[in-house]
């Protein structure tokens, strides 16, 4: 079964086909980094604007690039949440029309589910992925936008164990880089620079969470703070001049380390060592190498181009719920976030 994915989740413009799952046929990602970089992030209206012109003629390529018509297309799966809402409309509104036109099912889907659903694609020309893991295991959803650590139970049945209170992982990359004006996007950047740094240079702190039960949630807001506000504060070295890549590589080992300290209670509390990443932040070579040093863990990444938002995830996840039986209504709707996704503190 051949199944178009549609992904406008953000500022990704993004269409693949997939076929019975795992199977990448063509996966093509329209980037709007280019419009987006003047101001160092996001801006919701352009993202959806950029969706509306683009849209079409990125399916177009996507069924070009996999030899298929329309026709050939056996369903639509496509993001309805979370997102930015516009962004979403865009796409959501986009596949609702295909499905209509050619009476096949529509899929909706919660594309950080899919995120972790990502590990198991491949494409043609691979020697194809490593064996499915299997359920249960951790999940590790960091993206721009979502710092999650999850229990995976099945492909669409995760129990949220720790999540962002304040900023996720990625969105804190993002406004380092915008205040010392690293460039856009900030990971890509901050993770590139860090290379040729010292990530001792700064001994930025770690957040106490020590208020209610929060063993498993991170903190982004005070590590932030500390880069930006109170750089000479946490100088290990106060000689010297101030390298821009010693900032990236310290707060990126501590950003990283934030993420790793829940990950890890999270494993030895439930007993859990398969550890499944999905999610822009899973690109980031510090937290590959970081846990690529644990070797009671098995590490399971997806390849770098579903790292980040893509149709193939969300092909790929809907066609298990095809498989199930499962279809959306013409009626679905989208939803700019999900419940549990975040935290309150305390």
């Amino acid at each position: 079964m051949k199944v178009l994915g549609i992904e406008t989740s953000c500022d990704e413009c993004a269409a693949a086909v997939v076929e019975d799952g795992t199977k990448v046929l063509s996966n093509v990602i329209a980037t709007q980094i280019p419009f987006h970089a003047p101001y160092m992030g996001v801006v919701p209206e352009i993202a959806s604007r950029k969706h509306t012109e683009w849209i079409y003629s990125v399916v177009k390529e996507t069924l070009d690039k996999a030899n298929l018509e329309p026709k050939d297309v056996d369903a639509v799966a496509v993001t309805n949440r979370p997102g930015l809402l516009g962004s979403l409309l865009v796409g959501l509104s986009f596949a609702k029309a295909f499905a209509w036109a050619r009476n096949i099912p529509l899929i909706a889907v919660d594309h950080m589910k899919a995120h972790l659903y990502a590990s198991r694609l491949s494409v043609p020309s691979a020697a194809g992925p490593e064996p499915p893991p299997a359920y249960p295991f951790l999940g590790l959803l960091v993206s721009g936008g979502h710092s999650i650590i999850c229990r995976a139970d099945d492909f669409d049945d995760i129990t949220v164990l720790g999540a962002t209170i304040d900023d996720a992982a990625g969105e804190a990359f993002d406004k380092v880089a915008k205040h010392y004006g690293f460039g856009y996007p900030g990971g890509a950047v901050i993770d590139r620079i860090a290379k040729n740094g010292d990530s001792g240079a700064f001994r930025f702190p770690m957040p106490s969470l020590h208020k209610g039960p929060h063993r498993y949630d991170v903190s982004y807001s005070g590590l932030k703070n500390a880069v930006i506000n109170q750089l000479d504060l946490f100088r290990v070295k106060k000689d010297g001049e101030i390298k821009p890549e010693d900032i990236a590589a310290s707060f990126q080992k501590t950003a990283v380390k934030i993420l790793l300290r829940a990950l890890l209670n999270a494993s030895e509390d439930y007993g859990l060592t398969t550890i499944v990443a999905g999610g822009g932040v899973a690109a980031n070579s510090c937290l590959r190498e970081q846990l690529a040093q644990r070797q009671d863990l098995r590490r399971v990444f997806p390849p770098p181009e579903f790292c980040g938002d893509n149709g193939a995830m969300i092909a790929g996840i809907g066609y298990q719920y095809l498989a199930r039986g499962g279809r959306s209504p013409l009626s679905v709707t989208a939803s700019a976030r999900v419940e549990g996704f975040k935290k309150k503190y305390p």
